[in-house]
């Protein structure tokens, strides 16, 4: 056996030992039926394990089966998934249980190949369910694997480069133990989520810290290696709850928008409006834009609550205010559909998180 072979051989023991006594007790761990790892899976891209937790159950009660998903409305679903963000996964998640029903009688592909072919699945998933649910021996690169291998070999460039993506499937291909891909892609997962930290990586408590080469040279924090953070631009975006009468009168009315399945947040109702135009004032900005998505005339009467979110690649700032109808019979013109509401009726539309905390406002002031 080579240095090299030796290296590796201790590496892949001591991490699977680490994992067998510090793995986290974590519900899709628990699970034996290939959906409800489908639905983990897609949950857990771009979004932190904790914050799944308390999304995860409850869409399975909701969506006990692949059936129960694929002959659920889209609406139902975004509504299932309100809350947990990046929307695109969930109309995916949909397609592909629809697809899976009705091209393969209800069953998930076993392979990571024949995973791809299905919305919403690209590498990281496809490894991941294909080694997790089914067995198979695939390698896994999330950012938490990918900063665990970079530090371990000290692998040069920005993983967010082919060339770099490369050499990490190989390392990572090399590493993993053959029938034993699922314990040890989740302990590598592990590592990352909780020793082998972006910032202040705990290296006292790693198991691997002596294969560690990074380590060795002090130069942990170092690795990955990524281009410097360009600004996050900031939008001003207005919003308006436009009622069809008096605001929070008895019996009062408000609009509400569904946005178009293809534009950022498809398929969730929110609050019209839009972005403010250089130039525009905030209340000029919301007229206009009522006009063009719904053609109707309002007369905004007074500023209502101000949020700030952040997005991946973007902050808004959303000035909302209260608006009176005064002209039009909404149309759906740049919006997928409309619906004038009760209050009371909003729990029965999936908003984005931004409107959600409208809502809330909007709760308190009517109560």
């Amino acid at each position: 056996m080579t240095t090299d072979d030796n290296r590796m051989s201790v590496l892949r023991e001591r991490l699977l030992a680490w994992y067998d006594v510090e793995a986290r007790d974590l519900p899709w761990r628990r699970a034996d039926d290939p959906y409800a790892i489908l639905v983990s899976e897609f949950m857990l891209q771009q979004t932190r394990v904790e914050t799944v937790l308390s999304y995860y159950g409850r869409f399975l009660d909701r969506f006990p089966t692949i059936e129960d998903l694929a002959a659920a409305s889209i609406d139902d679903v975004l509504k299932g998934w309100e809350g947990l963000g990046y929307y695109r996964r969930a109309h995916n998640l949909h397609r592909a249980a629809r697809i899976v029903e009705r091209d393969r009688g209800g069953r998930i592909p076993t392979t990571a190949e024949e995973l791809r072919s299905l919305p919403g699945v690209g590498p990281y998933t496809a490894a991941a369910i294909a080694s997790i649910a089914f067995g198979l021996d695939e390698p896994v690169l999330d950012g938490n694997v990918v900063r665990v291998l970079a530090r371990l070999y000290r692998v040069e460039g920005d993983p967010a480069k082919a060339t770099t993506r490369r050499k990490l499937r190989r390392t990572a291909e090399g590493l993993l133990p053959r029938s034993e891909a699922s314990r040890f892609n989740q302990a590598l997962m592990d590592l990352g989520a909780r020793i082998c930290l972006p910032r202040s990586p705990r290296c006292h408590e790693c198991p691997v810290a002596g294969q560690c080469a990074a380590h060795h040279t002090g130069q942990e924090v170092l690795y990955p290696q990524k281009p410097a953070r360009r600004a996050v631009p900031r939008v001003d975006v207005v919003g308006g709850i436009v009622w069809d009468g008096e605001p929070l009168a008895p019996g009062a009315r408000h609009l509400i928008a569904k946005r178009k399945a293809d534009d950022m947040l498809g398929g969730l109702w929110e609050f019209p409006g839009g972005r403010v135009e250089e130039g525009e004032t905030r209340e000029e900005a919301l007229v206009r834009e009522l006009r063009e998505e719904l053609a109707i005339d309002i007369e905004v009467i007074a500023p209502f609550v101000q949020i700030d979110h952040a997005y991946t690649h973007f902050r808004i700032t959303l000035y909302t205010y209260h608006c009176r109808h005064i002209g039009g019979d909404p149309r759906a013109i740049d919006c997928a559909d409309w619906a004038w509401i009760r209050p009371d009726e909003l729990d029965n539309y999936a908003f984005p998180t931004a409107d959600r905390r409208i809502l809330e406002a909007l709760t308190t002031q009517n109560t």
